[in-house]
């Protein structure tokens, strides 16, 4: 069993905390819960959107839980990483205390997503997906 204070305390940030970074937060407490400590927030927090929680529950991961925060409210936590998961939040990050590496992995908003139902959760599908892929390798991959 890992002690929490080996973890590495990995903050995932987007605009609006409702998809991408709730994804990126679900699929670390799930696959590196061993490794990584997850957080999510937000630059403008705007609530979970119900999609990102139906997609994550497809693949049986329950954020229905989660919370839209807003990066004020975890400045006290000294970050290991922050990666920001879009051009806005990269451009308004803000300092963090101590020695946070900030890491940028952009992923297509699938919040703005539009068409039919079927299209709209296609991209859902397809951000969880590309999400995933990219959490399975942390921590090691943001330390080289």
């Amino acid at each position: 069993m890992t002690n929490s204070n080996d973890k590495k305390k990995i903050l995932f940030l987007c605009t609006g905390n409702a998809c991408r970074s709730q994804i990126a937060e679900g699929w670390a407490e799930h696959l590196k819960s061993d490794t990584i400590e997850a957080f999510s927030a937000g630059i403008n927090p705007i609530g979970v959107s119900s999609r990102a929680i139906k997609t994550m529950a497809e693949v049986g991961i329950d954020i229905s839980n989660h919370t839209s925060k807003h990066i004020d409210d975890l400045q006290w936590i000294d970050f290991d990483y922050v990666i920001t998961l879009c051009d806005n939040a990269a451009r308004n990050c803000p300092v963090f205390k101590g020695n946070a590496k900030v890491i940028h992995k952009p992923f297509k908003d699938p919040y703005f997503a539009s068409g039919s139902k079927e299209h709209v959760m296609s991209e859902f599908r397809k951000v969880r997906e590309q999400i995933r892929q990219f959490v399975e390798t942390l921590p090691d991959s943001l330390e080289t």
